[in-house]
């Protein structure tokens, strides 16, 4: 089968299509042809090398769409099923009983970064992780929404428990995260706050957001004291980390809630305590979200209640393109290849 993957890390030089093994079902897991996986950052970062276990050669891709090819033993599914994959392995523990005294603890993984994932014409993955689309929903679609949306989700609700009323901060307001935040929030029935750069100002405010704020002109935490009458925000939702923090810390209201997902800016940040326990804030982190999560935030995406932004489809050929584009900032929404 063809596939885009690398054999060391580094920059999107180290991207190949070429061709690979193809991937045969074991006890419980289906085989997908592919039909459209998303780029996230998280592909950028495995690419360039994590501490983790990773698949060498490795396949990127944690969002992925298509049709259950061929299923291994003990598997349901019908071949033929549209399906989109829940991203996170074993995240189903925290939608059950924590383990007791002596039980190990459970570990996160997620498809395409501790194994192999959908930027190739087939792919392996559980039947646990499968979720029908419908007929009238295109599989890019599916594939845009999945990593972003219960991302987003579980940030705002699952982690800020934000409530109709408050006042939120979105930050990297160009990213798949953000522009699906942007819309959940405003379905919460909060007062949405975006933060991003001048290319992308006009865009994020077309998706709902009441107030958007371009971090390259002027001093954006003034303007945002200025818009909440002083009394700042309720909830902040990160990916950029870095030099953000010591603005989003004087943003927030009291008993405010700050919630990282990612530091596409640095993993290192400056935090005055003072304004911590001043303020009564909270620092709260998130990864991803459960599988009830997913299926609910999916669900509104296949009613039409919820709509992914896709920059632009790409064929796989140029996956180091969109590895390219992604890297430069030079997207708004999700970029999608279609093997």
């Amino acid at each position: 089968m063809r596939a885009a993957r690398f054999h060391e890390n580094g920059g999107p030089e180290v991207i190949r299509v070429e061709t690979a093994p193809m991937p045969e079902p074991g006890p419980g897991q289906v085989r997908i042809r592919v039909a459209a996986a998303g780029l996230n950052h998280l592909d950028l970062w495995v690419r360039r090398g994590l501490p983790i276990e990773t698949t060498m050669p490795h396949i990127g891709g944690s969002d992925i769409a298509g049709v259950v090819d061929t299923v291994g033993p003990g598997v349901e599914a019908d071949p033929g099923t549209r399906v989109v994959v829940d991203p996170s392995l074993d995240y189903d523990w925290y939608d059950g009983t924590p383990p007791g005294p002596g039980l190990p603890a459970p570990t996160l993984r997620l498809i395409g970064e501790h194994t192999d994932g959908g930027f190739a014409e087939y792919v392996v993955v559980p039947e646990s992780n499968l979720m029908t689309v419908p007929d009238e929903v295109p599989f890019e679609t599916a594939a845009a929404a999945a990593l972003a949306f219960v991302t987003a989700w579980h940030g705002l609700l699952g982690r800020a428990h934000l409530a109709p009323g408050e006042r939120v901060l979105v930050t990297g307001g160009s990213g798949g995260v953000a522009t699906a935040a942007v819309q959940i929030a405003r379905r919460a029935g909060a007062r949405v706050h975006v933060l991003t750069s001048g290319p992308h100002v006009e865009e994020v405010r077309k998706l709902g957001a009441h107030h958007v704020y371009d971090r390259l002109e002027g001093d954006w935490t003034r303007e945002l004291r200025r818009d909440t009458n002083g009394r700042g925000v309720d909830v902040i939702l990160d990916s950029v980390g870095g030099p953000l923090w010591p603005g989003m810390l004087r943003s927030l209201g009291v008993m405010g809630r700050i919630v990282s997902y990612g530091a596409t800016a640095g993993p290192t940040v400056e935090l005055d305590l003072r304004h911590l326990f001043w303020k009564q804030l909270s620092v709260l982190g998130s990864t991803m979200g459960t599988p009830s999560e997913f299926r609910t935030v999916m669900g509104m995406v296949f009613r039409g209640e919820l709509t992914p932004v896709i920059d632009r489809i790409l064929p796989l050929e140029e996956a180091r393109t969109a590895h390219e584009l992604l890297e430069a900032g030079d997207v708004f929404g999700k970029v999608v290849l279609a093997p």
